[in-house]
């Protein structure tokens, strides 16, 4: 089965991506808590989903600086769907300042992203690549981890 990650960075990249994940449970079959309605006739939900103990969980990641962008998803209906691990997020907003960002919140945090996608990778047979949700307009969350991430996905694939 050919597998797909899914990056959701920045406020814009992660109000997106709850909503595709409630599409995709719908879609498939899965509910809140990651168990199956039915029995699945097909495997494709594989391509976005592992299945871990007889339950689906989402092969991606949540990244955002503030926290409580992503409080929706640690308190709402899908709570008990994403791993804790995969949730990402800093102490602190980097308040549209692009150097407090960059040297400090930012740093703090690309490692352990990285990492995180680095076992996600890792768990994968047949990784096909990544899919990043994430803002145009650009907060400074989302340019400074864009850029580092794309260098290194980059390196992941090729």
């Amino acid at each position: 089965m050919k597998e797909i990650i899914c990056l959701h960075v920045g406020q814009a990249g992660c109000q997106i991506g709850h909503a595709c994940w409630e599409l995709f449970c719908l879609e498939h079959g899965i509910q809140p808590d990651g168990s199956l309605l039915s029995t699945p006739t097909d495997r494709s939900m594989l391509t976005f989903f592992e299945e871990i103990n007889c339950r689906y969980s989402p092969r991606m990641l949540y990244i955002d600086f503030e926290p409580t962008v992503l409080d929706e998803v640690r308190t709402g209906t899908y709570r008990h769907l994403f791993h804790p691990d995969r949730i990402i997020s800093g102490k602190e907003d980097a308040a549209s300042n692009y150097a407090r960002g960059y040297f400090t919140i930012g740093s703090e945090l690309i490692d352990y992203v990285l990492d995180q996608i680095r076992r996600i990778a890792n768990q994968c047979q047949t990784l096909q690549g990544f899919i990043v949700f994430h803002s145009f307009g650009g907060g400074v969350c989302t340019v400074i981890l864009s850029k580092n991430l794309h260098s290194y996905l980059k390196n992941i694939i090729c």
